[in-house]
């Protein structure tokens, strides 16, 4: 039987009690205040970053992680014995991860290297990254954990959020749509929607209390009881409130699986702090 590796880049937002369950590798996007750099999830933690972020004036940037560490990944997961990697990257359409991870790829030899582009980011690209360590853990093929990562793709995970202050989206041209419109939402809590490998302003709402009810009206609206649904509340440095959320589920869909997680570096530079996200997908 076929000896699997699986990988992912720091985007995903793995947490490490998962990192440590289906041995994940990853690859670190970089984090950039001014002249600094950090690797994501190696030498900057989530609340380092979150402390940092409110002591600069200016905003952090983000690159992808470097050809050299892809290669040398590869390289060392062929030399530990393993003939396949599957390599889960955050949706090519807003960062080049996938398109290097493809180009390192080319340059090993011993060692099958299949790219995965989630077409999402933070842990909604987590989904993936789970499933398959779930799949490789039960002996399942390359073949096999392909089909059902494309399956999941295919019908789409759900992400619908809210952030605290659009700036940072709009400063970094992640925002698709009538730029219009998106100025005027600067001032608003707006609800969003990442599909199709970008972010759109779909709704806008003036108070955060408002919004959050907004997330809960619309899962509430989407939500299939004849179908298992995994569902994480995603929070960048909003613990209390993503438990609130949390409980929320709990108690009125007692069905879900559901848990919260952070939203780290890289893509918090993106969104910033006080985001809060419902992602899900049907089992």
């Amino acid at each position: 039987m076929a000896k699997i590796a699986l990988a992912c880049d720091s985007a995903a937002d793995i947490p490490q009690d998962l990192i440590n369950k289906f041995n994940i590798h990853r690859v670190h996007l970089r984090v950039m205040f001014g002249e600094e750099e950090f690797k994501e999830g190696a030498d900057l933690s989530v609340d380092e970053f979150y402390k940092k972020v409110r002591e600069v004036e200016e905003f952090p940037k983000t690159s992808q992680p470097p050809i050299g560490e892809m290669v040398e990944l590869y390289e060392k997961l062929a030399s530990e014995g393993y003939d396949d990697v599957i390599l889960i990257t955050l949706a090519a359409g807003i960062s080049g991860t996938n398109q290097t991870a493809h180009t390192a790829a080319g340059m090993v030899e011993g060692i099958n290297v299949h790219v995965f582009d989630s077409k999402i980011a933070s842990f909604a690209e987590g989904f993936f990254v789970v499933e398959a360590g779930e799949m490789i853990a039960e002996g399942k093929s390359v073949d096999e954990i392909l089909e059902r990562l494309n399956s999941m793709s295919d019908q789409g995970i759900k992400a619908y959020f809210m952030v605290d202050d659009l700036n940072h989206l709009h400063r970094g041209g992640r925002l698709s749509g009538a730029q219009a419109f998106v100025g005027s939402l600067l001032k608003m809590k707006p609800i969003l929607i990442f599909e199709n490998s970008s972010i759109h302003p779909i709704e806008k709402i003036r108070t955060k209390k408002k919004a959050v009810q907004r997330l809960k009206d619309i899962f509430a609206e989407k939500y299939d009881p004849n179908k298992p649904v995994c569902l994480t509340v995603l929070h960048a440095n909003r613990q209390e409130d993503a438990l609130e959320l949390q409980n929320w589920v709990k108690e009125n869909y007692p069905n879900v699986e559901v848990r919260t997680n952070f939203i780290g570096p890289s893509i918090g530079t993106h969104v910033g702090e006080g985001t809060l996200a419902f992602v899900w997908y049907e089992r």
